[in-house]
């Protein structure tokens, strides 16, 4: 077994209900956040961590994320005859962002049924796992950080965020214990999808970034159904802390919840006014308004 990151998975072959209409024609996935789709800042984090091969999980409707991160021979020919050298570049940088193959999810069966559906392309070896809704602004890429907590301790990593309140119990959330030597680790124990406040183990919510070792596709073959006949990664995760150390790690940066209409207008926001072309009139738009 490789012990190197290499390979990165991300499910998205969900409905994206929350975004309907605009999501009957066009895959959530696929939805701008200002001038690029939101896969687009998942697939880049990847690349600037490492990783070397993107595995999309898709589904029914979905094919405009391949046609996105393929070459447009028509779009470019027509950049190139028109002198636009400069959106050319953009055009043909998308197309040879990275290595991308797809696997068809027939069914929506889960999470846990989603990665189960790269278990060939993946192999056996440890593997990262990104969910294209959550969209992490950080100097050092969040995925970056967690191959390097993995390289360091060699156990599979969960990305947490520290939410306080009645918030958590829209996440699932970490059993177990600070270390010590890194208040950032945590060193898990179990987990509890979606608890009730009170009833909560810990403040440390799981988000969507993972760095998991290949023993979890075993697992995730094992585990039964649950609600509406989906198989959850928590579940399979469960199941892996028997045999193998698991740690959460609070990443450095600020996490978006693209897949929610206020977390999409927030993080348009943050990152409009964070461009250099636009962040300066943008500013000074939002400064004119009687809010």
């Amino acid at each position: 077994m490789s012990n190197r990151v290499r390979k990165a998975v991300f499910p998205a072959g969900g409905l994206g209900t929350r975004f309907l209409p605009a999501t009957k024609v066009i895959p959530k996935e696929m939805l701008a956040l200002v001038d690029k789709p939101i896969i687009q800042y998942g697939v880049e984090e990847a690349i600037a961590s490492g990783i070397e091969h993107i595995i999309i999980i898709t589904g029914r409707g979905k094919g405009a994320m391949e046609d996105h991160f393929d070459h447009s021979f028509e779009l470019d020919a027509t950049l190139e005859k028109r002198g636009k050298s400069e959106l050319l570049a953009v055009s043909r940088g998308v197309a040879t962002l990275a290595r991308v193959s797809y696997v068809r999810q027939k069914e929506p069966l889960g999470l846990g049924h989603a990665v189960l559906c790269a278990k060939e392309l993946v192999g056996n070896e440890p593997f990262a796992v990104i969910l294209p809704d959550d969209v992490i602004d950080a100097e050092v890429p969040c995925l970056k950080q967690m191959m390097d907590v993995f390289d360091e301790r060699g156990g599979s990593v969960l990305a947490t965020q520290t939410v306080e309140g009645p918030g958590i119990s829209a996440y699932g959330v970490l059993a177990g214990s600070p270390d010590p030597a890194n208040p950032r680790i945590y060193n898990c124990t179990g987990m509890v999808e979606k608890p009730r406040f009170e009833d909560a183990p810990s403040k440390q919510a799981i988000i969507g970034r993972y760095v998991l070792t290949p023993r979890v596709f075993e697992l995730l073959e094992q585990t039964e159904p649950g609600a509406g006949g989906e198989i959850q990664l928590t579940d399979g995760i469960k199941a892996l802390l028997k045999e193998e150390k698991v740690f959460g790690y609070t990443f450095e940066g600020k996490r978006f919840d693209a897949g929610d209409k206020f977390g999409m207008l927030q993080a348009t926001v943050e990152f409009a006014l964070k461009r250099s072309d636009l962040g300066p009139r943008f500013r000074d738009y939002l400064k004119s308004l009687a809010l």
